[in-house]
């Protein structure tokens, strides 16, 4: 098995640490200043401007959206113009070097739980939930939810899921509790997991 870094890892591993000393590390303190003044305000998730200010700076070199893996097209396919096709690792030692600052892998519009939900909208979406919910968490215009845990059962087994969803006419119904929703803070859109059967 060959574990050396690919030449495109290697290549985005270096403009990565390039932007890590150049943008990130030198925005720390302005961060938690951000954080610190908006959780005093009651104001927590709001969308901080500093990071906001380095979504396009990373975007314009490349480093945006890297999470996402090969699509069904294979290695390297597109969806609208976006190169995709990170292999798991090819990705880990860029998430290695983003998980150094908690915050910044915001920038790079690799955060949880944004991550899972565009890859489960791009692999299973479809094409409308794209248009609608995909294309603007690929841009980083909105951030989204994950909902799985439910207060009555060990539900980080899907198998034990108590909510239910169901079809009534044109729409689903979906009833059920749930708890330590990722991403709760101000989310655009949310994905859940729902049993359609018993």
């Amino acid at each position: 098995m060959e574990f050396a870094y690919s030449p495109r890892t290697l290549e985005l591993q270096a403009k990565l640490l390039k932007f890590m000393d150049e943008h990130i590390y030198p925005a720390e303190a302005k961060v938690e200043a951000e954080i610190a003044a908006n959780t005093a305000a009651g104001k927590r998730w709001t969308p901080l401007n500093t990071i906001e200010e380095l979504k396009p700076k990373a975007r314009a070199i490349g480093l945006w959206n890297l999470f996402l893996p090969p699509t069904a097209g294979g290695e390297g396919s597109t969806h609208n113009g976006r190169d995709f096709g990170l292999s798991n690792s090819d990705y880990a030692p860029l998430a290695e070097i983003m998980g150094r600052v908690p915050w910044c892998s915001e920038a790079f519009n690799c955060s949880a739980p944004d991550t899972g939900n565009m890859e489960t909208i791009e692999r299973y979406g479809k094409p409308e939930h794209k248009a609608q919910w995909l294309e603007p968490l690929l841009d980083g215009k909105i951030r989204s939810a994950f909902a799985m845990t439910e207060p009555a059962v060990a539900s980080s087994d899907a198998t034990n899921i108590a909510s239910r969803i169901e079809r009534d006419g044109d729409e689903y119904v979906i009833n059920g509790r749930k708890w330590w929703i990722s991403g709760a803070g101000a989310p655009a859109a949310a994905c859940t997991t729902s049993c359609t059967r018993s």
